[in-house]
């Protein structure tokens, strides 16, 4: 598998600076960096979907999972 060399990111950088233009290719980079990121963070698992336990939740839990005495 051949490597991405120095010459092939300018090449690249140039391609990207023709088509998306000057003013706008430092917001396109900082978008790609972004989504970057966030596939990085749902690949890895480390999102904000994930719910945190706390001592509330734990207790919450507690709760529900032991029934109460019925009184007659």
């Amino acid at each position: 598998m051949p490597s991405i060399g120095p010459m092939e990111l300018i090449v690249v950088l140039i391609i990207a600076l023709v088509i998306i233009g000057p003013k706008k290719l430092p917001g396109a980079a900082k978008s790609l960096g972004t989504s970057m990121r966030g596939f990085k963070d749902s690949l890895s698992g480390g999102g904000s979907d994930t719910p945190e336990l706390t001592a509330a939740t734990v207790a919450a839990d507690q709760n529900v999972s032991q029934p109460s005495a019925v009184k007659a």
